[in-house]
């Protein structure tokens, strides 16, 4: 790898992360078009569809780790939902991870440009007000919980995410989880669902170990500091910063396909 793409790639890594341990989201919402889009605009070098879910399925796997560290005392982190979602994600994305290897650039970008629709659509429906419910109070359909996070796995492990960014509007929207509740136990959750694609992807010997080490060492340096000033926005700005993030990305990866 040449000096200038490694720079470009530890960039994104750390903007990304910081945006990951921030918003309790992987920072493949992030991380997916930068890697697809600034290296070619900039002239460093280039990564396929392909190329770049197999680098975020290793860098979303210690990017959460940094995150949920970070919560792991502040008592947000709701034991029986991450165990739930966590579980039904990890079989669903190890599922998407292994079978994405059938799968074109153009049809990967496809899946993704769809995920992304579908949460940001769900960004702007209407939330009830459960912010003030502490966590011991966190009440949620059991059933909703488990289908959602594995269909949410599958595209996610195709696309070499780890679907959090799909999986907390629902959490935020469908289930009324509050928003800090969700943005700590997303990254727990994420996590799991990390550990299936990234399997998923290394047995089908889909990813670049060099820019994966390098944005890996970006996401050990940001993501925490992204879950510490998190912890003090307020909560309106954290969801309108989610929501523009996956709105803008939407729209962005239609416009190619189209």
């Amino acid at each position: 790898m040449e000096l200038g793409f490694i720079i470009v790639l530890f960039l994104i890594g750390l903007f990304a992360s910081f945006v990951s341990g921030m918003l309790g989201i992987g920072g493949s919402i992030v991380n997916y078009p930068l890697l697809l889009y600034i290296p070619v605009l900039l002239g460093v070098g280039s990564l396929s569809s392909s190329e770049v879910a197999g680098i975020l399925a290793i860098q979303v796997f210690f990017s959460t780790i940094s995150g949920m560290w970070a919560y792991r005392n502040d008592g947000y982190l709701n034991k029986s939902l991450i165990l739930t979602m966590g579980i039904s994600v990890l079989v669903g994305s190890f599922i998407g991870g292994f079978g994405s290897d059938l799968l074109s650039d153009s049809n990967i970008n496809l899946v993704y440009a769809i995920l992304a629709t579908v949460a940001a659509i769900m960004m702007f429906v209407p939330k009830k007000h459960v912010e003030k419910q502490e966590n011991s109070q966190v009440k949620f359909n059991y059933l909703i919980a488990i289908i959602s996070a594995f269909i949410v796995g599958v595209g996610a492990g195709i696309i070499g995410a780890a679907g959090a960014f799909l999986l907390v509007p629902i959490m935020l929207v469908v289930l009324n989880i509050p928003t800090r509740v969700t943005i700590a136990s997303s990254l727990a959750i994420t996590f799991l669902s990390s550990i299936g694609s990234a399997m998923g992807k290394i047995i089908t010997a889909q990813v670049l170990y060099g820019p994966a080490a390098v944005m890996i060492i970006a996401s050990l340096i940001a993501a925490p500091i992204g879950a510490i000033i998190g912890k003090r926005m307020n909560i309106k700005i954290l969801r309108a910063i989610l929501a523009l993030l996956i709105f803008v990305t939407a729209i962005k990866i239609w416009t190619d396909i189209i």
